[in-house]
């Protein structure tokens, strides 16, 4: 059983590249590098947080024979003026400590200064051979075109809820727990495509789990997430214009003090999937096997003719959850949506 006061992600930050994953492309091409001997001076790697950006600069740092002495990380959202670059670049003239080369990681790296950045630029056009720059970013369309024109560049992209559920599915395994398909959905969708979040979501479950089995009912209600019957409840009340039960389940969601961040979530989450469902029989496929059997026969069963769940319930839903953090009473715009929906918005 796990040491709950061992934080998951740092215990299972992947430590090879063999072990990364959803990064395939990235993985694929510096390990090409790597066996080709082709290796660059500069790398910018891009995308949201927690998709593993540092991570992959250290397995690359590590793969390159760098040890630990000669990975210089630095935050650039704390290390971010002119003096601080111009230490680097007095840095950089130094040789290895015991290492054929050294590598300097740094991130958020859209936060340094203009000053900074320009003097950053004077590094990157005439690095010493044994220095190796990763640039890593959150918000690469900040970060200066010239600094990019200087590196070769990744994206990272946002692990999919299956990468996620295999993710977790391990640590779960290595941990000794059991989980069960509905845990799996509802951890993977709070993750919000990220490994660290989904990795922080499960700390939380283990930590409260008196056992070794994770059950939907101490995953809704240490996540503060709607029962499935929630959901399915309000689906039906939509599906059959019944906009007294849908106001009824949506009351009843707010006295038991679900968040409506996450209920809007799962509710996007349910609706997306009977669209899936309804016109496409390789995602039938792929989601009866994520969904598990009673929720995918549910939402088959809501797909399985014309209704009013539809596309246009959809957009309605996104536009919904974008309006929710501004407005004063978080329920309301999910209630007006709702009878949007149905038709009895007037």
């Amino acid at each position: 059983m796990s040491d709950t006061h061992t934080v998951l992600y740092r215990k299972y930050r992947p430590q090879n590249f063999d072990e990364v994953y959803g990064q395939d492309q990235v993985v694929k091409v510096l390990k090409g590098s790597l066996e080709t001997g082709k290796i660059g001076h500069a790398y910018l790697f891009s995308g949201v947080r927690g998709t593993g950006k540092t991570t992959m600069a250290r397995i690359f740092a590590r793969a390159l024979g760098c040890s630990d002495n000669d990975i210089i990380e630095i935050d650039a959202a704390s290390n971010r003026g002119i003096d601080d670059i111009r230490a680097l670049r007095e840095g950089v003239n130094s040789l290895p400590f015991d290492s054929e080369k050294k590598m300097y990681i740094i991130d958020e790296v859209h936060m340094l200064t203009k000053e900074a950045f320009n003097a950053l630029l004077k590094t990157l056009e005439e690095p010493p051979s044994h220095v190796i720059f990763v640039l890593a970013t959150t918000e690469f369309h900040k970060v200066l075109p010239t600094i990019i024109s200087r590196c070769q560049s990744f994206i990272f992209k946002s692990p999919t809820y299956s990468v996620l559920k295999e993710m977790i599915n391990d640590i779960v395994t290595k941990e000794g727990y059991t989980i069960d398909a509905g845990s799996l959905d509802i951890i993977a969708m709070l993750g919000n495509g990220s490994f660290r979040d989904t990795q922080g979501v499960l700390q939380k479950l283990m930590s409260y789990s008196t056992d070794t089995n994770i059950t939907r009912d101490e995953t809704e209600l240490v996540t503060g997430s709607p029962s499935a019957q929630m959901i399915h409840d309000l689906l039906i009340a939509v599906n059959e214009q019944d906009s007294d039960t849908a106001l009824k389940t949506l009351h009843g969601a707010q006295e038991s003090n679900i968040d409506p961040h996450i209920f809007m979530q799962m509710l996007t989450h349910a609706v997306r999937s009977v669209l899936q469902i309804r016109f496409s029989s390789h995602m039938a496929d792929t989601l009866k096997e994520d969904l598990g059997e009673d929720e995918f026969n549910f939402l088959k069963s809501i797909a399985s003719e014309k209704n009013n769940i539809h596309s246009a319930f959809l957009e309605l839903l996104l536009k919904t959850y974008a309006q929710m953090n501004s407005a004063y009473l978080k329920y309301a715009p999910i209630e007006l949506a709702i009878l949007k929906s149905i038709g009895n918005n007037n």
